[in-house]
């Protein structure tokens, strides 16, 4: 799928893609990497390491260059606290890689499997393909060996750089030799007894290659062969940069507390020259914060995560809110009442790149969140707009059947509920979960009889308008027709037809028939729009409603 560059507009992705393939150089293969560490629920905020990478790769795929997305999960990263909501006896575990840690909800292999399977599913639905790395493999199984022997080898080397970058320096630093001092030694076993890694380093033989450590959890000591064994990892400031040359990284981003000064990023542009490479690429992306979703569930304490969205929001629509933005630039997502303006943005922006005359950096962000350089994201064969579906979801209760019903019948023709997917089913989601059951529309069981009976000569005469004009409709009611009729009944008590222009004194009695009819229909003043309440709730239902 390569594209004629000199038609496409620039973004950030455009600029981001041209520095990865000079950072690999002009013809050859680029790697963009992804690493995040499956502590806890992947949220929200987490989601942009990943999409990131995901928009940056696939722009070198739409160009024709062969690329690859690879996540690097640091699951051998410890255990570091107990969540609220995990019983208190998992503090035995803490130190422990996460990939150690059992699940206490029982239901994948570790504590870090249960948080990766959701976010895979979620990535997947978004059009996300990646090579995953687990770090507990790549130590475990020695791969990273000979980087780690050369990390220890060069360790005065890691300290001096580690040192000039550290705000804090010990009184007695400048005449500590680095290499001899332990505490700062880039290389922690964990513990092989307890599988902790609450040890110190007590000695370290360079000739051949034995370390030698005290576990300050469970007092065992031993001794652990660097060379021939692989019991630890790398600590994070030395082990990054190292993987950046290992894996010929051209790309990678990082949350903007990484690229400041002292940071991970800024210590390992140093650190990796000791192995030989540059640093790659490197954008900073800033804070995505989180409002309305005071009732968004999620793995733990509230947080929400992909697979949170996506109960509401198109994939489409959930990767558009990461790339219309520059990556340093914070934003909210909101789940409350901002959902409905969200999709009424995007669709308007749909139609807009409907038109190539149109096409700027917007559109640009709307093709990259549509589509992937491989796949089409999934979008309704009827595009319904979400708040004509939501607001019909609120008054039949949430019956995908009968929403298809109504919908057809205020304009939006179709053969199978299935056409109105996947933005039904997020539409009923969000009108359940988020809508506030104050804000809800409530039906009326019976007729509001002593309103009914309190009716003035003005009111009843509407009322009759209202249902002489339905009755004449016939059963099958049609959103324009009805319109027409609900604006139209004050009209006809003025002695004008319902095509005339209003006068201000039928502007008025508008306004109080609207409101009468609110009052009846579901005991409110307002509402979702007239048309559509009456066209759901069907010609007898209303009669039943307005009349004792």
């Amino acid at each position: 799928m390569a594209r004629n560059r000199s038609q496409v507009p620039t973004d950030w992705v455009t600029r981001a893609a041209d520095e990865a393939i000079r950072h690999a150089g002009e013809g050859k293969p680029v790697t963009c990497a992804s690493g995040a560490s499956p502590s806890g629920p992947v949220h929200l905020g987490n989601l942009r390491e990943f999409l990131t990478v995901h928009f940056v790769a696939d722009e070198l795929r739409r160009r024709g260059v062969e690329v690859r997305h690879l996540h690097s999960w640091d699951d051998y990263d410890r255990f570091r606290k107990v969540p609220a909501g995990v019983p208190a006896e998992w503090s035995e575990h803490i130190g422990r890689p996460l990939s150690s840690v059992p699940d206490p909800w029982e239901c994948h292999a570790s504590w870090a499997e249960h948080f990766k399977a959701p976010l895979r599913e979620a990535l997947a639905e978004m059009g996300v393909e990646m090579q995953e790395v687990s770090q507990t493999e790549m130590y475990r199984a020695g791969t990273y060996r000979e980087q780690v022997l050369l990390a220890i080898r060069e360790r005065a080397q890691v300290e001096t750089i580690l040192s000039r970058y550290r705000t804090k320096k010990a009184e007695d630093e400048a005449e500590a030799d680095p290499a001899e001092d332990l505490s700062r030694f880039p290389y922690k076993p964990y513990c092989r007894s307890c599988g902790r890694d609450t040890v110190t380093v007590t000695s370290y033989d360079d000739a051949t290659t034995d370390l030698a450590y005290t576990c300050n959890a469970c007092g065992d000591s031993y001794v652990t062969n660097v060379a021939t064994q692989d019991e630890g990892k790398l600590v994070w400031k030395v082990d990054w940069p190292m993987r950046w040359s290992f894996e010929g990284v051209d790309f990678e981003p990082g949350g903007a507390d990484h690229a400041t000064p002292g940071s991970s990023y800024t210590v390992g542009k140093d650190v990796v020259k000791i192995f030989g490479a540059t640093a790659p690429s490197f954008v900073a992306y800033g804070f995505v914060g989180f409002a309305g979703m005071q009732k968004m569930s999620s793995s733990s304490g509230g947080v929400p995560t992909a697979a949170d969205a996506l109960r509401i929001l198109e994939p489409a629509i959930l990767r558009w809110l990461y790339v219309r933005r520059a990556p340093k630039q914070t934003f909210d997502i909101d789940f409350g009442p901002e959902v409905v303006r969200l999709y009424d943005e995007w669709d308007a922006l749909t139609k807009k790149a409907g038109n190539p005359e149109k096409r700027d950096v917007a559109v640009l962000a709307w093709e990259r969140a549509s589509a992937t350089a491989a796949v089409q994201l999934p979008i309704a064969k009827v595009r319904v707009p979400f708040r004509t579906l939501s607001s019909v979801a609120d008054v039949t209760a949430g019956s995908a059947a009968l929403i298809s019903q109504v919908v057809s019948h205020v304009g939006f023709p179709h053969d199978d509920v299935a056409d109105l997917e996947p933005r039904l089913a997020k539409a009923m989601q969000w009108t359940h979960e988020f809508v506030p059951a104050e804000d809800r529309t409530t039906v009326r069981d019976s007729p509001a009889t002593e309103r009914i009976a309190a009716l003035t000569e003005q009111e009843s005469g509407w009322i009759r308008l209202l249902l002489d004009g339905l009755a004449d409709l016939g059963a099958e009611l049609d959103q324009d027709a009805v319109t027409t009729l609900v604006y139209g009944v004050p009209k006809l008590a003025h002695g004008l037809s319902v095509e005339d222009a209003p006068t201000d004194e039928v502007k008025a009695d508008q306004k109080s028939f609207f409101k009468l009819l609110y009052n009846l229909l579901v005991d409110a003043d307002r509402g979702p729009r007239l048309p559509t309440l009456v066209v759901a709730l069907g010609t007898e239902k209303v009669r039943s409603l307005l009349t004792n």
